[in-house]
């Protein structure tokens, strides 16, 4: 049997399911890039206090500004990835509120869900 569509319900439901991926995955991301951050200053701060004492000379120091950039770099690539997932597990949890809305409206009929 049909289930009379309540609007405000279903934004309220999109709304709670979008925030409830979000938190999960923001706090993940979080954790990770407060980690990354800080191993990246600790080696920017070695380079400098090593080649502040003559430690490093300018081809070791290259060698290591290299490897902090590309520490950098895969940190970003990281994020992106970790971004686009969050953002398709975001869409899968508001596809899956409005089908069941919807199916649920219209008696159950079963519904194809999109793909991302």
């Amino acid at each position: 049997m049909a289930h009379p569509f309540d609007l405000d319900q279903l934004i309220a439901s999109i709304k709670a399911a979008a925030t409830g991926v979000l938190n999960e995955d923001v706090s993940q991301i979080a954790g990770f890039s407060e980690t990354q951050v800080n191993m990246m200053a600790k080696q920017a701060a070695w380079i400098a206090e090593a080649t502040a004492k003559g430690e490093l000379d300018d081809d070791l120091r290259a060698f290591f500004l290299k490897n902090l950039a590309d520490m950098a770099k895969n940190f970003v690539q990281v994020l992106q990835g970790l971004a686009a997932i969050t953002i398709e597990k975001v869409w899968n949890a508001i596809v899956g509120v409005l089908w069941d809305a919807v199916r649920g409206a219209i008696g159950g009929i079963a519904l194809p869900i999109p793909k991302f």
